[in-house]
């Protein structure tokens, strides 16, 4: 009796999801509650565990399928088991079991030793596109299962040239004995090196942050402000007290507890920016929820601080540094990701010296942080070397004046360059 494995309850305002990794394949032996298959939406990766204890049976979504709520994937039998898919025929002989074939490849050579695992549909269907050897590719994948991402990575490397059959071009015809030869016909300079072009879809993901970054910039009245700060200060009670701030609260002193805390009382001087516009009316919000961007290998994902103005430093680092790493697995919750205010974006971790931040919508504001650089200013008629970031303010100009917005940016300089202010509000 087979048990169906069904896709489950998807997060508010998501209508399907598409089907991303197999980690189990037909025959292999599954445990309750183990994730047999990961499913991405617009907004974050669901993973689909197994029922019950038992075998995996037909796979009835493949890697690329789009997929609804309820509807079946695959289905899951009993037994325990078995490195051959479930739709072997068994031995009479323990002595002598005869090889199966993959499903669909009845007339395919036995696997040869050394092999990799099954290969799942979208895997296969690369592996044939460009004639690749799998056992060449390196597998990352689960029991050194080889997965999509592998074989493309593989491709962009170029393994895929070396295996691809070379025809030698044919020698020239010589001209008979006596004869001159004439002069060969120019022809069109033909590129040289490879052109070769791919294909990809794009995830919902990133189809979800395009829709999201061309709202923004159709719907909003948007303009940038940009400052500069002084770092120094900040570097310094860094620089002194980062030991003792990992021993006392068992988490790294970074620069964005700093920002976060310094966005949260600028906010609270011009609420303005931490508002957003509901059709004709302006809802101000009496909390501060702060939206930090991370990057992730998915695209960009910006999970909210809730109740940033009662978070200490070390909660803030904290939860920073949770959501990075979880954002990297792949485990960030839906909830998590709705309901921010405001959002500080950094594009110095990459090396982004100024840029103009795309607002977060329906949000009203945007603090881009930037590369810290040092340069030449002058100081008290000295010249002097400091270590100089510049920030970005973007903001929705249909509610935001441009002295507020200025105002703002500049309220979150001078708290930076006397960090006291944070502690005494000031």
């Amino acid at each position: 009796m087979s048990t169906e494995v069904k896709v489950p309850a998807l997060p508010e305002s998501v209508s399907e999801a598409t089907v991303v990794t197999w980690h189990k394949q037909p025959g292999d032996a599954v445990e309750r509650d183990e994730n047999l298959v990961d499913l991405e939406t617009d907004k974050v990766v669901l993973e689909v565990p197994a029922p019950e204890d038992g075998v995996l049976g037909e796979i009835l979504k493949p890697e690329g399928e789009t997929v609804t709520a309820g509807e079946v994937v695959a289905t899951l039998g009993e037994g325990e088991g078995a490195t051959a898919p479930a739709a072997a025929a068994e031995s009479s002989s323990a002595d002598a079991a005869p090889t199966v074939a993959e499903p669909n490849a009845a007339a395919a050579p036995a696997m040869p030793a050394g092999e990799s695992p099954a290969l799942s549909p979208a895997v296969r269907h690369l592996v044939d596109e460009h004639g690749l050897d799998p056992s060449r590719i390196p597998a990352t994948g689960r029991n050194g299962r080889i997965l999509k991402e592998d074989v493309l990575r593989y491709i962009e490397q170029g393994g895929g040239q070396a295996e691809a059959p070379s025809t030698p071009a044919p020698a020239p015809a010589s001209a008979p004995a006596g004869e001159t030869a004439a002069p060969a016909t120019p022809t069109a300079a033909m590129p040289t090196g490879e052109r070769e072009e791919r294909r990809v879809p794009m995830t919902r993901l990133r189809q979800r942050i395009a829709e999201r970054l061309v709202e923004a910039q159709q719907t909003a009245a948007m303009l940038t402000t940009f400052n500069e700060v002084n770092m120094q200060p900040v570097m310094d009670i860094r620089s002194r007290y980062k030991d003792q701030f990992v021993k006392t609260h068992d988490t790294k002193l970074g620069f964005m507890s700093f920002f976060v805390k310094a966005a949260v009382e600028a906010l609270k001087r011009f609420p303005a920016v931490n508002a957003s516009i509901d059709g004709t009316d302006i809802l101000y919000h009496g909390y501060y929820d702060i939206g930090i961007a991370v990057s992730t290998e998915r695209g960009l994902m910006v999970p909210v601080l809730r109740d940033a103005d009662q978070l200490s430093f070390a909660e803030i680092e904290a939860a920073i540094a949770d959501f990075g790493q979880r954002a990297q697995q792949g485990k960030i919750e839906i909830d998590e990701l709705t309901g921010g205010t405001f959002t500080i974006t950094n594009g110095g971790i990459f090396g982004s010296l100024v840029s103009t931040p795309i607002l977060n919508p329906p949000q009203s504001g945007i603090l881009g942080m930037h590369k810290i650089q040092e340069r030449p200013m002058a100081e008290n008629g000295q010249v002097v070397v400091r270590p100089m970031m510049y920030l970005a303010h973007s903001y929705d100009h249909r509610i935001i004046d441009g002295k507020e917005a200025v105002q703002f940016l500049v309220t979150i300089k001078d708290m930076l360059e006397d960090p006291a202010r944070l502690l005494l509000e000031v």
